[in-house]
């Protein structure tokens, strides 16, 4: 939240202008950077007309909250109002988005989106968005998880008459999205007189909801079955709730124009794309549309067909890998949902491929060619591997090959890492992903930093966590070399050694040995605490804390990071690799370990400047996190 007080005294910020100097400061110290010339212009133009409608109304001790910040997700309601219900006398909130539109017009296949001149891609309806804010916000909000009630919603278009956004309405379902425009100001009076008292400061109300316990985040693996099998379980926000229904609109397309079309989703870690990956393939599934999900990860298949396939056989079916297509019938499916398409080789044959099946055939066109809509979910900043090739560009240049329309969809909402954009931006700049270079960490609440001054520190730091009931995971980057795995019974190799202390790396075989699980479960079994992960297990997967150890293929000398390949015990780093694209994928190693923890991250260094470096950029100068 950038700012809370009540009307009156916003009403009077606005007028002398302190305000909007007030909330680009608290901006720029939460994230960072200073807000956009059109966020800044926003609250200008929007919110002294808000604030003029509530002391109208007599609700001038009512409390507003601006830009105040969803639980575990970096997305932001414009405002949030806080009072006392006129009736009950219950603790009452009004979540309001302000929109400058003067005119708005419904999308043409899905009233839940809509087109905006300002806009080349269709937007949510305000109606929708505002609505899943509310029911987002009683999910993860303890003080009204048990009282949805409490929460109503209205999208304010105070620029727009009745007849520029008059087909929005036909959403309107409950209390939880309302529209309101310039013409109707004095039903909206009246509707917010209808939630709040004028009789009763807001104060508490809003101390309340800020003092709410956050719900324990629903990860992506725990109801990986329910998502596909039965009902949706995660509230998707704006561009999540687009991406989602502009495949669900292209799908219905296509099966009844013989029409197809490729759709992207970028975002970074945390950004939800594999959670409205599964909520899609959960939807077609349940609508019997032919449709599959595939990854190049043998991770994260193994463990969706675990998990979400563990009491129905047809379910483990749907999850199969970017290589299962060779020889597949173009247009056999309806939807392909690639996950983690960063992950794309150039070609789906390997050593094992028999000869007749080695025809040079793209991957890409594979995947392309076996579904009316493919879509891919990717990340360019997590290729970790030489002969990645899943990039925007290379997709769109085999869908423009084939005459395919393709559309791109953005994601910018983080769910990872307590929902805080500033920490993945942190995270990109520490490792030179981003221009401008390392900047200090400032906490924002959403995301701790800490950093040990020895593995052992580390991980007692973790385990201490762990006995308080969160999960936690130990990391590294790939520097130490793999012992062949043990027979049964036999302890495993300590094979991460520093100094005195040394751990195993994760198992590499599809069988638990000696307690600790097979591979592909690493980073969801328990069981997997006791050893050190490497990238290829981490990614793709969350956990609450995160271990990370740096080792010494990555150093900072003088002002700069320097990647040293002889110090890499990656077997897929070969001679003819070269040195920039063994940088970069070192780098992007770290960017993978480094956002896995959705409460806080723990990161060791081997190298003692390297240590002293990360100290200073997180904002730590005492020497270590004390271990409670």
């Amino acid at each position: 939240m950038l700012f809370r007080a009540s009307a009156k005294s916003v009403a009077v910020m606005a007028l002398d202008g302190s305000l909007f100097l007030h909330l680009t400061d608290k901006f720029v110290r939460m994230h960072g950077y200073r807000p956009g010339a059109s966020e800044v212009r926003s609250w200008e133009r929007s919110i002294p007309v808000l604030v003029a409608a509530l002391n109208d109304a007599g609700l001038g001790d009512v409390e507003v909250m601006l830009e105040y910040a969803l639980p575990l997700n970096s997305k932001r309601a414009d405002v949030v109002l806080a009072g006392v219900h006129p009736i009950s006398g219950e603790p009452s909130y009004v979540v309001v988005e302000l929109k400058q539109w003067s005119q708005a017009l419904p999308h043409e296949d899905d009233p839940t989106l809509c087109h905006v001149d300002a806009y080349a891609q269709p937007v949510l309806n305000p109606v929708e968005q505002v609505h899943r804010y509310c029911e987002y916000l009683v999910n993860f909000n303890g003080a009204v998880a048990e009282h949805g009630h409490r929460v109503a919603g209205v999208a304010y278009l105070h620029n727009a008459t009745e007849f520029g956004v008059t087909g929005l309405r036909e959403i309107e379902r409950d209390g939880h999205g309302l529209l309101f425009t310039a013409e109707r100001r004095g039903a909206f009076v009246d509707h917010l007189r209808s939630r709040l008292s004028d009789k009763h400061p807001g104060s508490g109300a809003a101390d309340d909801l800020l003092a709410g316990a956050t719900v324990p985040s629903k990860q992506l693996m725990s109801v990986a079955a329910e998502e596909v099998r039965e009902r949706t379980q995660f509230v998707l926000l704006d561009q999540q709730q687009v991406a989602y229904r502009l495949v669900l609109n292209a799908v219905e397309k296509a099966k009844h124009a013989d029409r197809k079309e490729v759709v992207i989703v970028t975002g970074g870690p945390g950004t939800g794309k594999s959670v409205i990956a599964l909520q899609l393939l959960g939807e077609l599934y349940r609508r019997g549309v032919p449709a599959l999900h595939a990854t190049g990860s043998q991770s994260f298949t193994k463990t969706m067909r675990k998990v979400a396939g563990a009491r129905k056989r047809e379910v483990q079916d749907l999850f199969k890998y970017f290589n299962s297509f060779m020889t597949a019938e173009k247009n056999s499916l309806g939807a392909l949902i690639c996950d983690e398409a960063h992950r794309i080789r150039e070609t789906s044959a390997n050593r094992y491929t028999r000869a007749a099946l080695r025809t040079g055939r793209a991957q890409i066109d594979e995947l392309i060619d076996v579904a009316y809509v493919p879509v891919f979910f990717l990340d360019e900043h997590q290729v970790v591997r030489p002969g990645e090739m899943g990039t925007v560009a290379d997709i769109k240049a085999a869908a423009a090959k084939r005459g395919i329309p393709c559309r791109v969809v953005p994601l910018d909402s983080q769910f990872r890492c307590g929902g805080s954009d500033a920490y993945l931006r942190w995270v990109v700049r520490l490792l030179g992903l981003e221009p401008g270079g390392p900047v200090v960490w400032e906490p924002d609440d959403r995301m701790r930093l800490l950093v040990a001054d020895s593995p052992q520190e580390m991980e007692a730091f973790l385990e201490a966590r762990r006995s308080q009931g969160y999960g936690a995971r130990m990391s590294a980057g790939y520097c130490w070399r793999w012992s062949p795995e043990p027979k049964p019974g036999d302890p495993l190799p300590p094979d991460v050694v520093i100094g005195d202390w040394a751990r195993p790396w994760n198992l590499r075989g599809d069988r638990s040995v000696s307690g600790a699980p097979p591979a592909a479960l690493w980073a969801t079994d328990p069981a997997g605490f006791g050893q050190v992960g490497c990238v290829y297990t981490a990614q793709g997967f969350e956990y609450d804390w995160s271990g990370v150890i740096i080792g010494p293929d990555l150093l900072w000398r003088g002002d700069r990071w320097i990647t040293d390949r002889t110090a890499s015990k990656d077997p897929v780093f070969k001679k003819s690799t070269p040195d920039t694209d063994v940088d970069r994928l070192i780098r992007n190693t770290y960017k993978v370990l480094l956002t896995r923890g959705m409460v806080g991250t723990v990161v060791y260094s081997t190298d003692s400047e390297t240590r002293e470096k990360l100290r200073e950029l997180a904002g730590q100068p005492t020497r270590k996190p004390a271990v409670p």
